[in-house]
């Protein structure tokens, strides 16, 4: 088969990618999904997201490499595997970032930044205001119209409150809009969610350009290996009901599969560092040092405790009846606990009264979080996270073998640069105020881990840090975007070194941004979209 556009992965970015190119209906438009369509009620349900992930449905289910920051553990990576990708399976809350983190994405290295013209918050807001549809805020600064529906929750958890008052009562301001560029204080999160269900990229973008004549939706479609002849991409190899084909390109090929697997098919296809591509066997075609490198991601911590209250997520019997009632009430109105991301309530705050901007974004979650939810605790309770919003450690990605079906050698190197820790220890310190501030003082409950460990023994602290932090899920960077000569894609978005081939998702940030990371992905579309239509 033959097209214009052949894209990779239908993740937060390709969804738009896809949608956005075949506008132009001579533009022939082919996107390559590994996973199953979107058609899961677990899915389309919101609270059915907390089941996906530990069940291993819809994603992809990998590992990071032992962790010598987290005392060998490895870490669990959950990615995306159907339309939609990621945004299928996320916490669904919309957030942007810090108008800092893409003004460092732009300013010139010289003066700490990371030389990405064009990509300022200034450059980059109005792609947010394309995609967005917010139900509650209008312009200047948020769009109505787009595509990506981004909503108030329709039936908030009273817990949410509590945890909003307890955070006052800690100093904490109050925030109605965390997407100003501005983020600080504490609030209720906006969920990308249309009437009750999640709102998806796929639903959003993906599922009404389907009708498109020309445009091609492939699932089970899992791509093996780039083609490229004569310094120039020509298709991708792929993997489909057990048959290896190809889907050519003759405009351009479009890597949309994620901090992982955009990488890993770079390497299988010959670009990347030339001496791992050589242990595996693979013939460089274009010997880039950037390609897996700079891998980072937002390092969670979890503190959980326990509460009896109905209000709260959790596994008893009257709990049990309570779900069975709310499933009722969802079918009929799409209100009430089915419709919660659990992850309702949060914010941005400084763990040092020095820092000129938050540090920490906390997560207020109305259930207990244990082991990415694959360790399950009788009765209910109630979690806080923290993770640290601008971390310094640095890992990579490499290869386990050349074939792209294995999965890659993840490496975040969690914690390895010390600064990381000491965040995470001041954040507990933060946590634990706010969780007893005096309006929890009616919901207090045990702590799973840390009952009893003193937030100013800082040695022990770190322990427990070290023995339970993990991912928050926004891996990036691994396909790095730059001016520089070490940058895996240029400004556009283009492989260097390579015609005819770009990658598009959050494996380009240079560095992650402070906050969630789906927003950003579909900016990141939408941005790249423009700049295709531009250049063909």
């Amino acid at each position: 088969m033959e097209f214009d556009y052949v894209i990779v992965g239908g993740g937060s970015a390709g969804c738009v990618l896809a949608a956005r190119l075949s506008e132009d209906p001579q533009a022939r438009v082919c996107l390559l999904e590994a996973g199953a369509r979107d058609e899961s009620a677990l899915i389309s349900a919101p609270a059915g997201f907390a089941v996906m992930a530990p069940l291993k449905l819809n994603v992809w289910g990998y590992e990071t490499v032992p962790q010598p920051g987290l005392h060998g553990r490895r870490g669990y990576q959950p990615r995306g595997k159907t339309l939609g990708g990621s945004s299928s399976i996320n916490a669904m809350i919309y957030l942007r970032g810090r108008a800092s983190d893409y003004d460092r994405w732009a300013a010139p290295v010289a003066e700490g930044g990371h030389g990405c013209a064009g990509w300022s918050w200034q450059d980059v807001l109005p792609w947010f205001l394309r995609a967005e549809n917010n139900e509650r805020f209008d312009a200047p600064l948020h769009g109505r119209g787009g595509p990506l529906n981004v909503a108030d929750l329709r039936t908030p958890n009273p817990f949410c409150q509590v945890f909003i008052d307890a955070a006052a009562q800690c100093g904490f301001g109050r925030s109605d809009d965390f997407n100003t560029g501005h983020p600080a204080g504490v609030g209720p999160y906006q969920v990308t969610q249309k009437d009750g269900q999640r709102c998806s990229a796929a639903r959003a973008y993906l599922h009404q350009a389907m009708a498109r004549p020309n445009l091609t939706v492939l699932t089970g479609a899992e791509a093996l290996k780039v083609r490229i002849s004569g310094g120039r991409a020509t298709g991708v190899d792929y993997g489909r009901d057990g048959l290896l084909e190809t889907a050519r390109a003759a405009r351009e090929v479009i890597l949309c599969a994620g901090a992982f697997r955009s990488p890993q098919l770079l390497m299988c296809s010959g670009i990347g560092p030339k001496a791992h591509l050589l242990e595996h066997g693979i013939i460089p075609l274009v010997d880039a040092p950037g390609v897996g490198a700079n891998l980072h991601d937002h390092i969670d911590y979890v503190i959980n405790r326990r509460h009896a209250s109905r209000d709260l997520y959790g596994i008893s019997l009257g709990g049990g009846v309570r779900l069975l009632s709310e499933i009722g009430r969802y079918r009929r109105e799409r209100r009430g606990m089915v419709t919660t991301n659990f992850a309702e309530a949060g914010g941005f705050v400084r763990t040092r009264a020095d820092l000129a901007e938050p540090d920490v974004q906390l997560h207020f979650v109305i259930a207990m979080v244990d082991n990415h939810n694959r360790t399950m605790h009788l009765g209910h309770g109630y979690s806080l996270h923290a993770c640290v919003l601008n971390p310094r450690s640095r890992g990579s990605l490499r290869l386990a073998s050349p074939d792209a079906r294995v999965a890659p050698l993840i490496d975040p190197a969690f914690l390895s640069d010390p600064e990381d820790a000491a965040t995470l220890v001041r954040a507990f310190g933060v946590m634990r105020r706010i969780l007893d501030a005096p309006a929890f003082a009616a919901f207090a409950g045990r702590e799973l881990y840390t009952e009893g460990l003193d937030a100013n023994d800082e040695a022990g602290v770190e322990r427990a840090i070290r023995e339970r932090a993990d991912t928050i899920y926004h891996p990036v960077g691994t396909c790095r975007m730059g001016a520089d000569a070490g940058a895996v894609v240029d400004l556009q978005l283009r492989v260097r070194g390579v015609a005819g081939l770009r990658v598009a998702d959050a494996s380009v940030m240079p560095e992650v941004v402070s906050g969630n990371t789906n927003a950003p992905t579909i900016m990141i579309g939408e941005k790249a979209a423009d700049l295709i239509r531009n250049s063909n």
